[in-house]
């Protein structure tokens, strides 16, 4: 059986039920959940999957398909068509890199231009200010250094940026992944 592939993504203010809305439209179309991420973020909830589904199904079919769901919801929602090419696993090893410290602008471009000079992919990126009367921000990074890496150099150039923009930067080899 043929089938092909869309990226769903919807944003809305959380609320019970937005999962087994979404997914239970995409159901009745015939259509399989593959790759997803779902959290809330400021207390929206964010969704992007990767759904596979019938062959003669068009992105915006599905679209229509979620609209009313996405108005009860409240929720924006968008598709899109997903190439067929089958995804090419990222050759290297797994690390996580943490950093925490005073929330101001700028910090994720920053640490991701550091990666990003070492060759490094991001994988997984999460962040979150924790409120407080400091506000704190942490972000989480799942990277997979190319082979013939230095992670003792990239530890060090983070240490430094770390210091250069006030932040607490680590990095540690990962464990096998649950999924």
């Amino acid at each position: 059986m043929s089938e092909r592939h869309f990226a769903v993504s919807a944003v809305g203010a959380d609320r019970p039920g937005i999962v087994a809305g979404v997914t239970g439209a995409l159901v009745d179309l015939g259509c399989n959940l593959e790759d997803t991420s779902m959290t809330v973020l400021r207390g929206r909830f964010a969704m992007v999957l990767i759904v596979a589904g019938p062959e003669r199904l068009e992105a915006a079919s599905v679209e229509s398909t979620l609209r009313p769901v996405a108005g009860e919801l409240g929720l924006a929602v968008w598709v899109h068509d997903v190439d067929e090419l089958e995804p090419s696993a990222v050759e290297g090893e797994s690390w996580a890199v943490s950093v925490h410290g005073a929330d101001h602008p700028g910090i994720v471009h920053e640490v991701a231009a550091v990666l990003a000079e070492a060759g490094v992919n991001i994988v997984d990126l999460s962040t979150r200010v924790l409120s407080g009367e400091h506000p704190v921000y942490v972000m989480i990074l799942e990277v997979i250094l190319p082979p013939g890496s230095d992670p003792p150099a990239l530890e060090e150039r983070l240490a430094l940026l770390s210091t250069r923009i006030g932040v607490a930067c680590s990095m540690h080899l990962s464990g096998a992944d649950i999924l």
